[in-house]
């Protein structure tokens, strides 16, 4: 997360600890994206990622996406 932070990135991740990473760090820049993808809808990932991407670039940063097919949430930090 430092890494991404100090380049202007967002993590892509699917290790569900990041959750408890992003929540606790005092780095408020970072976003990151928890991705949900069982094997059978791998072949929509990479589509659904972009579509992430463009339709709301601006509430990424600094947040905690979990992206699954169908479905998007975000969670900004609080305090």
């Amino acid at each position: 997360m430092e890494l991404a932070n100090r380049e202007g990135r967002i993590l892509l991740t699917e290790d569900k600890d990041f959750g408890r990473l992003f929540f606790a760090s005092f780095t408020r820049e970072a976003g990151v994206i928890l991705i949900r993808y069982p094997t059978s809808a791998r072949a929509q990932l990479g589509i659904n990622i972009v579509s992430l991407i463009e339709q709301v670039p601006d509430r990424l940063w600094g947040a905690f996406v979990v992206l699954q097919p169908g479905r998007v949430r975000i969670a900004a930090r609080r305090g």
